[in-house]
C-alpha cells in the first residue's frame, strides 16, 4: 500500500486522506476524550476505512498526538498572524489580548483537548503538554514579553511588571470561560450569547487601552482600531465551552 513518488495523484489523495483522518480525529478526541474516543467513529467520519487509519498512525495514541500537533500549529499561526507588522507595540499587544480571547471562543477542539492534557498532567500520567509548551505558549509568552518591553521603551505603555501585564490582558480572558456556570448563577445571564460575547471582547480591548496606555486617548484610538481590524469569529449558536460525553451517560 506504499505511496510511489512517480504517482503524485497518489500522492495527493494519501495527503488528503491523512488530513480527513486528522480532521476527524480533533473532533472525536476532542468530544470524548483519549479514552472515550473510537477509532472507528474517526474512520467513519474520514470516509477512510480501519486499516488505512491504522496504516498512516500505529495506534489511538499516535493519532491522538498528530491531531493535538495539528490543532497546536494552528493556534500558534493564527495567534501570530493576528500581530501584524505595520502597527505599534502596544497596538500589536492589545491584537494579542483579542486573538487570545477568540482563539478560545472558536477555537474549541484546541481548548478542549488542552483541557484535558492539564487533567493528565495532574494526575502524573505521560502527555504532550510539553510538545504544547515548546509549540504554542513558550513562542507566545516571549513574543508577549518582547511586545511590552517595546511598548514601554518607547514610551507608549506604562512602566510596569510585563508579566503582571500579560497576565491581565490573557488570564482575564481564561478566567471568563471557565467561570462561567457559577456567572449563570450569579448574573442569571447567558455569558456566552452573542451579546454578551461581544460585549466582553470589545470591553477587554477598551479596558487594556486605557490601563496599559500612557497615553489614554492614544490606547483608545488604538482599540478602536484593533476592534475594527480582528472582528469576532463566527461561532455555533448554541456554544457550550464543556462538552459532555454522551456516550457515558
Amino acid at each position: 500500500m506504499a505511496v510511489s513518488d512517480s504517482h503524485p495523484v497518489s500522492i495527493d489523495r494519501a495527503a488528503e486522506a491523512r488530513t480527513r483522518i486528522l480532521e476527524a480525529a480533533l473532533k472525536e478526541f476532542s468530544a470524548h476524550g483519549l479514552a472515550g474516543a473510537r477509532t472507528e467513529a474517526i474512520a467513519a467520519t474520514a470516509g477512510v476505512n480501519k486499516a488505512l487509519l491504522y496504516y498512516y498512525f500505529a495506534g489511538k495514541e499516535t493519532l491522538y498526538a498528530a491531531a493535538l500537533e495539528l490543532a497546536a500549529e494552528r493556534v500558534r499561526n493564527s495567534s501570530l498572524a493576528a500581530l501584524g507588522s505595520d502597527v505599534t507595540a502596544g497596538e500589536r499587544l492589545l491584537r494579542m489580548a483579542l486573538s487570545h480571547f477568540d482563539r478560545i471562543l472558536a477555537q474549541r477542539e484546541f481548548q478542549s483537548l488542552m483541557q484535558q492534557e492539564m487533567i493528565r498532567a495532574q494526575k502524573g500520567e505521560p502527555g504532550n503538554l510539553l510538545m504544547l509548551v515548546e509549540r504554542i505558549f513558550r513562542p507566545l509568552h516571549l513574543r508577549f514579553q518582547e511586545v511590552a518591553r517595546e511598548g514601554m521603551a518607547s514610551g507608549e505603555l506604562i512602566e510596569a511588571d510585563w508579566m503582571q501585564m500579560e497576565l491581565v490582558a490573557l488570564g482575564a480572558n481564561v478566567f471568563y470561560f471557565l467561570t462561567a456556570p457559577l456567572s449563570r448563577l450569579m448574573t442569571g445571564g447567558e455569558p456566552f450569547s452573542e451579546e454578551a460575547l461581544t460585549r466582553r471582547r470589545r470591553a477587554i480591548v477598551e479596558f487594556l487601552g486605557q490601563a496599559v496606555f500612557v497615553d489614554r486617548k492614544s490606547g483608545a484610538a488604538a482599540a478602536a482600531r484593533v476592534l475594527a481590524a480582528l472582528p469576532m469569529p463566527a461561532v455555533d449558536k448554541e456554544f457550550v465551552f464543556w462538552r459532555n460525553d454522551e456516550r457515558t451517560k
